[in-house]
């Protein structure tokens, strides 16, 4: 913070000379304008305050600009020191999971309304390995890291889609929320993005919930 403090002083002072100088410029060619004007048709003192209203309203919206630069940089700071602290932390988020032997935890929301819903994982390739039958009062569940033979699965990121059934038809498909354990924050233009274990990368808007790492 102090840094980003200083940084703001710093970019105000370089800011105000600047706008001082280009003040200065502006009376001089303006006052050079009122020597130089046409006796026999003088300049309207309207224009001159015309002239002078519109310069101090570029002057005002630079100082806005560099305030809001200002703003932005310590925002990013704040988020940064903010999302440092989730590192470690299990983010819940629409994302693949990594299964590394560890069962991975799941949020699967089927529709209310279904007759029947099923969990399809599929592997990096689309290729599905394995799909079962979920209960549709349940939101959460576990996956263990089987295909459809109960053979353990290799190391990787899975997808995980609800499929919700209604007189035979699936109405619903929709992607399964995951528990992901964040392993680094990186602030860009755009805000902080959180990486995952195993690769994923998300906005840390799209994180719906923390926990500590089980």
């Amino acid at each position: 913070m102090q840094v980003t403090n200083t940084q703001s002083t710093t970019t105000q002072a370089t800011a105000s000379p600047v706008i001082s100088s280009d003040f200065e410029t502006f009376l001089k060619m303006l006052t050079a304008q009122m020597q130089n004007q046409d006796p026999l048709n003088p300049i309207e003192s309207s224009d001159f305050a015309t002239q002078l209203a519109t310069f101090s309203a570029v002057e005002q919206q630079v100082l806005t600009n560099d305030l809001l630069k200002n703003l932005q940089t310590q925002f990013s700071a704040m988020d940064m020191s903010q999302m440092a602290g989730w590192v470690g932390m299990e983010a819940k988020v629409l994302a693949p999971g990594y299964y590394d032997g560890n069962p991975i935890d799941l949020m699967t929301y089927p529709l209310s309304t279904a007759d029947s819903a099923e969990l399809v994982v599929t592997n990096e390739d689309g290729d599905e390995i394995t799909r079962f039958a979920i209960p549709i009062e349940s939101d959460t569940m576990q996956w263990d890291g089987t295909d459809a033979d109960g053979n353990a699965v290799a190391d990787g990121l899975y997808t995980f889609t609800v499929e919700s059934t209604k007189d035979d038809e699936v109405v619903e498909s929709l992607s399964a929320e995951v528990y992901s354990r964040v392993t680094e924050a990186r602030t860009t233009s755009q805000g902080v993005y959180l990486v995952l274990e195993g690769g994923s990368i998300v906005h840390s808007n799209d994180v719906s919930g923390l926990r500590e790492a089980v």
